[in-house]
């Protein structure tokens, strides 16, 4: 039974009035679980073998704001599934998903998602993006930035950065720069009582003042960030109108450029889902005092998780030849990387995404603490690339690997391979092997003959 604090109730009385009752009463339901579905790797809408297995398995019933997210059944645990560990979908609470809903990235935006761990909005982002423009993920905290950065990497999505800086730090660098951003703010978190008994102890007027001030000086950052026309979402997941209404009336207030678009309200009493709250704005015109962007000999120097090597030699150029090497010796003819610069990380090769007509590049982080500079590509060693991790799980499929070992989901063969064991295969061959369940990539093996040793990341097998 959830025990309330008295002066919560006593506020969401006055705000809710006669609607109060059916309000609280709702803490005496089960929390909703859902999941959203990855379209970088399957399209609910078009069906399918693997679509209807999901659906068996988990018990899935749409969700009706977000036409990739799904409710399960919480018995069926689906983040124990080997799909999970493919990317195939993301656990995320049903109401969350409306915030990237309306705030409608298309592909080829320029989007940054300014408070982004654990990846529940970044993943939808990326999702509606469909590889095409730019997603910068940022999240201060560097524990919740790995989690962040290893979400990103699950989901397969290629065009991503992932930096942990201040929203003032973002700001200075990246003036009038993107088209969408997503603010999901640190609230109180009413809306997760149901959820997490932590966010009950922790709650108090005075916390919430505190968030609504925070709030405030994040979504001032955002708007200095937005160009001409782009719009911001913001979302909580809190009932409380100081962090809501009055917190977009007061940024309102403060820059008559923004147009309020719209707002939306999930209520636990009234929807399947915990509860949020999202409020999109467009900028008008541009804000006050630009910043003129940091780019070139005026930046300060790379600051980021590994060092990146650069300089006489562009060590790069060699990193990626022997990159190249290895994807001619384990990738399909053809194959093809999306337009990106290589950047070494130590001995970590990675290609930050460069779209077409976009003015991004490796100067542009300089000065930024850097987790994830776009796509991992290898692990460089003296004279040869090892496949990165994230490399395997950007493959869109078994096809675009010359040696594959298929595994399917039920056997307990996939089970083996996430626990790190060595896998036993029945054609004799050699070289870096892609391991897939149901045709869907899992990771990298080394096949000898008969055996292929294990490359799962030891950090994640189970």
């Amino acid at each position: 039974m959830i025990r309330l604090p008295e002066a919560y109730i006593q506020q969401m009385q006055m705000q809710l009035q006669e609607n109060a009752e059916a309000f609280l009463r709702s803490y005496e339901q089960p929390r909703t679980q859902g999941l959203r579905m990855n379209p970088a790797k399957i399209d609910p809408r078009s069906g399918g073998p693997v679509v209807e297995r999901l659906r068996d398995a988990f018990g899935l019933e749409p969700v009706p704001w977000c036409e990739t997210g799904f409710y399960y059944r919480e018995e069926t645990k689906p983040g124990k599934h080997p799909y999970h560990a493919a990317g195939l979908y993301y656990i995320q609470e049903p109401s969350a998903m409306s915030a990237v809903e309306l705030l409608d990235p298309q592909p080829g935006d320029v989007v940054l998602d300014l408070a982004a761990a654990p990846g529940g909005k970044s993943t939808h982002i990326a999702g509606k993006l469909a590889g095409q423009g730019l997603l910068i993920s940022n999240e201060i905290h560097p524990v919740r930035a790995k989690s962040l950065s290893e979400n990103i990497e699950r989901m397969g999505v290629t065009n991503a950065v992932v930096v942990s800086a201040t929203p003032q730090q973002l700001a200075e660098r990246f003036p009038r720069f993107f088209d969408k951003i997503m603010v999901d703010a640190p609230c109180s978190g009413e809306g997760m009582f149901r959820k997490d008994p932590e966010a009950i102890a922790e709650w108090s007027p005075a916390h919430v003042e505190m968030c609504a001030a925070r709030q405030l000086d994040i979504l001032q950052s955002a708007v200095t960030m937005l160009k001409p026309g782009g719009r911001l979402a913001y979302s909580t997941c809190t009932f409380n109108e100081q962090e809501n209404e009055r917190t977009v009336h007061e940024l309102l207030r403060q820059y008559p450029q923004l147009r309020l678009e719209r707002t939306e309200r999930i209520w636990p009493h009234l929807h399947q889902g915990e509860g949020h709250f999202v409020a999109v704005l467009q900028l008008e015109g541009a804000p006050d005092e630009p910043h003129a962007a940091m780019t070139g000999s005026a930046a300060p120097r790379m600051r980021q998780a590994g060092k990146a090597r650069r300089g006489a030699g562009r060590p790069e150029e060699a990193a990626m030849r022997l990159f190249q090497r290895f994807a001619e010796e384990a990738l399909v003819a053809g194959f093809a990387l999306p337009p990106g610069e290589p950047v070494l990380f130590g001995e970590q090769l990675y290609l930050l995404p460069a779209p077409a007509g976009i003015p991004f590049g490796s100067t542009m982080l300089q000065g930024l603490k850097t987790l994830r500079p776009g796509l991992h590509l290898a692990e460089v060693k003296k004279d040869r690339a090892e496949p990165a991790h994230a490399l395997a799980l950007a493959l869109t499929d078994a096809a675009q690997a010359r040696l594959a070992v298929e595994l399917a989901a039920g056997s307990g063969e996939a089970e083996r391979y996430l626990r790190g064991e060595t896998l036993d295969v029945p054609e004799a061959r050699s070289g870096w092997t892609l391991v897939t369940v149901d045709g869907f990539p899992l990771g990298w093996g080394k096949q000898s003959g008969t055996q292929v040793k294990n490359h799962y990341p030891k950090g994640l097998r189970r």
